[in-house]
């Protein structure tokens, strides 16, 4: 975790809820099957405004010789982002919130080979708030700027352990001031949390497929199904 996930809540909507004052001249549309290396809507404090920016999914750290690398940082595990070298820096200085209207994962029954998705979102009508690193990168001094960012990940606990063993870090709407500062005192770990209000529906394997796209990759299964 965490691989794919939802991300169809209008930007309005978005910037009212997480308070945002500059947001990004870009509009994503709405996408129910956000995989690593897409364009996603990352939350920042920068210079005391809080923006809604778009950035590249899979951290791409300064010191990267190219940006392939960022395929492969899309989650950064929390035991290890203090120490790691590619967030290390990104934990002491750039942190963000990833808004999701929820994100899949997949089941592995002992009786069958076949994966089953579930689609795990929010019960009180809010946005998730994965706890993320952003990075800036360029090639070089003539080359644009790559805003990029990675998901954070804990151990699964309770229920949504039975489905994988690692979920998403989620920030607390009371931390998150204090998450996006970074010059907040003491260890920013203390700031999140693995638990918020969500629930897990079966879905199609429709999902497996990065081309599938559309509000009924959501949909859930029949009983029978």
């Amino acid at each position: 975790m965490c691989g794919r996930y939802v991300l169809a809540t209008d930007p309005a909507a978005l910037i009212e809820e997480f308070d945002i004052d500059q947001p990004d001249e870009r509009v994503l549309a709405p996408d129910y099957n956000v995989a690593p290396t897409k364009d996603v809507y990352i939350v920042v404090d920068e210079q005391q405004e809080r923006s809604l920016k778009v950035a590249r999914w899979g951290l791409v750290p300064s010191w990267a010789k190219d940006s392939s690398i960022g395929s492969r940082m899309i989650n950064a595990r929390v035991e290890s982002i203090d120490t790691k070298p590619a967030f290390r820096s990104s934990t002491k200085k750039r942190r963000c919130i990833l808004p999701a209207d929820g994100y899949y994962e997949w089941y592995t029954p002992a009786i069958k080979a076949r994966k089953q998705p579930f689609y795990i979102h929010p019960t009180d009508g809010h946005p998730l708030a994965f706890a993320g690193l952003y990075s800036w990168w360029r090639a070089d001094d003539e080359a644009p700027w790559l805003l990029t960012c990675a998901i954070i990940t804990t151990d699964a606990t309770d229920a949504l352990a039975q489905i994988h063993d690692r979920a998403p870090m989620y920030v607390p709407r009371d931390a998150w001031g204090a998450w996006l500062n970074a010059q907040t005192p003491g260890d920013p770990r203390a700031l999140l949390t693995p638990h918020a209000p969500v629930q897990a529906t079966a879905v199609s394997t429709r999902v497996n497929n990065v081309r599938n796209n559309g509000s009924d990759l959501i949909a859930p299964l029949p009983a029978d199904g």
